[in-house]
């Protein structure tokens, strides 16, 4: 699986699509990157969306932005979206 990146508000979260599923594999910070927050190298093992909003909600405007890529991502404009059939 592909990984992703998100950034806001110099935090970085790595992420991949499992399945219908977003695995979180790293996240850390772009001031302090001496220690990260979260780094897991095998996907099964990663986080859930859900589990790090839990976990760290005081990162909800990451977690935001890991959401909207990846809906942006899943659902791709429809060939007649606009009506014109």
């Amino acid at each position: 699986m592909r990984e992703r990146r998100a950034e806001v508000d110099g935090w970085v979260a790595i992420w991949k699509i499992d399945h219908w599923s977003i695995r979180i594999m790293l996240v850390r910070s772009l001031i302090d990157s001496a220690r990260p927050l979260l780094n897991v190298d095998v996907e099964a093992a990663a986080p859930d969306l859900a589990d790090m909003r839990e976990k760290y909600p005081n990162l909800s405007r990451l977690w935001n932005a890991v959401r909207h890529e990846y809906w942006a991502e899943v659902i791709t404009p429809q060939e007649h979206s606009e009506g014109t059939i």
